[in-house]
């Protein structure tokens, strides 16, 4: 039936780009998503599509094509062994099926050059299919807190971010305790906090932000609606 009704809507879908959205999983198994994710995707000119858990790389390549581009979204985090290591402490806490899900659509998505926008846990979930490493527990490893503060970060010069707000710093939400450690092979660092934790990333497919747009857009912040429209004319 997944297969079926993604094959259905790519014949149906009309011109506005359909952008699906990766979600995360109740402990009855039901599918959840903020809806900041799809009211931004939404406003921003696209058709949002909710992604339910895949379970196989045919499920994966064909939501895959029914899309013109996809969003990570946060959630929560990716087990340590995609990376090749061990759970560090009690914090780190994962869902396996939605692990194998994102990392099943990660794949898909790159392998058909579909254009993605990664947030926090989506970002940390691309670094980590694409070859990198995840600091696990931020505050225990690094002594570094980006739990529910606000805080600015600096961009590097002609950065995605810097082509749509300008040079200067921006201000930024942090919700996270983990981050981009080892950064993945042929991945570009735009933005990093004053201490140095990656805040955004980018390759030619992948825009990454650690830090969460839709939560700023939702709160009254307008501005980031513009990410999501660049995004948007990009899956176009």
């Amino acid at each position: 039936m997944l297969i079926a009704g993604a094959a259905l809507l790519a014949c149906s879908r009309n011109h506005a780009p359909v952008v699906g959205v990766s979600c995360s999983r109740s402990g009855s198994g039901s599918t959840l998503l903020p809806t900041t994710y799809t009211d931004a995707v939404s406003r921003a000119g696209g058709v949002p599509l909710v992604i339910p858990t895949v379970h196989t790389d045919e499920e994966a390549r064909a939501v895959v094509a029914a899309l013109d581009g996809i969003v990570f979204s946060g959630g929560e985090d990716v087990d340590p062994a995609w990376y090749g290591e061990t759970v560090w402490n009690e914090t780190v806490e994962v869902d396996a099926a939605r692990d194998t899900s994102d990392v099943l659509l990660a794949r898909a998505a790159l392998s058909a050059g579909k254009p993605i926008l990664a947030i926090c846990r989506g970002s940390q979930l691309l670094n980590v299919v694409l070859g990198g490493t995840l600091w696990q527990d931020l505050p225990s490893q690094k002594g570094v807190c980006h739990s529910d503060v606000v805080h600015p970060i600096g961009l590097r010069e002609g950065c995605v971010l810097a082509r749509i707000y300008g040079p200067d710093s921006l201000i930024v939400n942090s919700m996270h305790h983990q981050a981009v450690k080892d950064e993945a092979p042929g991945i570009t660092v735009t933005a990093r906090a004053a201490d140095g934790i990656v805040e955004a990333w980018e390759t030619d497919l992948v825009w990454a932000v650690q830090f969460h747009p839709e939560k700023m857009l939702r709160a009254g912040d307008s501005r980031w609606l513009e990410l999501f429209r660049a995004f948007v004319d990009r899956a176009r």
